[in-house]
């Protein structure tokens, strides 16, 4: 219910825009500060008569690559039957390159970031907290790139957010986090990701705004106060996921390698040349 409030708010805000912009641009100052308010206050704005804009979408995004939708994958009786009772059936590439890969893929997830970009310019804390929020942004950017890829990729998504939850962990003990402390916090971490996930995805496939106000309740722990950092981080996202969609899938499902574009560029509108990672025959 509460997600929903969030929601009608934001985009009753956005349809209440004068339109003077150009479609396909990211969200502007402006009405990146009337959804921070509207998500603030969880009301409704009243309905005006004044023409509005198209609601920019992912769709309506220039200059990107239309990216093919994978047909669904065809699998016999005995596979369903097979995958049913919690197994895995015969994937197209050996199950231990896909997660060696899987493991690379969360490695570029937490090794690549510049966090400290994020800590500056979102003003968000320098703790393990924040440092889990940042990851599980990068995380479900990798999970929704792979879940284009079929079974195959489906098998890895699970090894990714396998490889996250060890990680975490082994970062909480090293920290010196006792047991209890350490159940507990693995708890509300599991809560928020999954949270996060149905967030992010909504946001993805809506206008900016939606995906505005799942940054706002998830990075920012709705604490955000500066319309500015919400504008960036939308951006941001955007641009990663017309990044990562030009990446192959054969070569992710079978190294991993992802590299991340940079928080803050003068053209962020453009997609760079993807370089074609290499790999041996056992997939190191």
């Amino acid at each position: 219910m509460y997600r929903r409030t969030l929601q009608v708010a934001a985009r009753s805000v956005v349809n209440a825009a004068a339109c003077r912009a150009a479609c396909g641009k990211t969200l502007e100052p402006e009405t990146c500060s009337r959804a921070l308010a509207a998500c603030q206050l969880a009301k409704v704005s009243a309905p005006c008569s004044t023409p509005c804009r198209t609601l920019h979408i992912t769709t309506q995004l220039r200059n990107v690559k239309e990216t093919p939708q994978h047909s669904e994958e065809e699998v016999g009786a005995f596979t369903k039957l097979i995958e049913a009772m919690g197994f895995t059936a015969p994937l197209k590439y050996n199950k231990w390159k896909i997660k060696i890969a899987a493991l690379r893929m969360y490695t570029c997830c937490v090794e690549r970031i510049n966090y400290d970009d994020f800590f500056e310019k979102c003003s968000l804390p320098d703790t393990l907290n924040s440092w889990f929020l940042i990851a599980q942004l990068h995380v479900w950017m990798c999970l929704v790139r792979m879940r284009q890829e079929g079974r195959e990729g489906k098998y890895m998504c699970r090894y990714i957010v396998h490889s996250m939850w060890e990680d975490v962990e082994q970062r909480s003990k090293i920290m010196g986090i006792d047991a209890i402390h350490r159940k507990e916090a693995m708890k509300a971490m599991t809560e928020t990701f999954y949270a996060a996930i149905f967030g992010y995805d909504e946001g993805i496939l809506s206008d900016d705004c939606v995906l505005a106000a799942a940054l706002w309740r998830n990075l920012f722990n709705r604490q955000c106060e500066d319309p500015k950092q919400l504008e960036l981080m939308v951006e941001y996202v955007r641009k990663q996921m017309q990044f990562i969609d030009a990446l192959d899938g054969e070569d992710l499902l079978l190294t991993g390698e992802v590299k991340w574009r940079p928080l803050v560029e003068e053209n962020a509108q453009s997609i760079l040349k993807v370089v074609t990672p290499t790999y041996n025959d056992t997939g190191l």
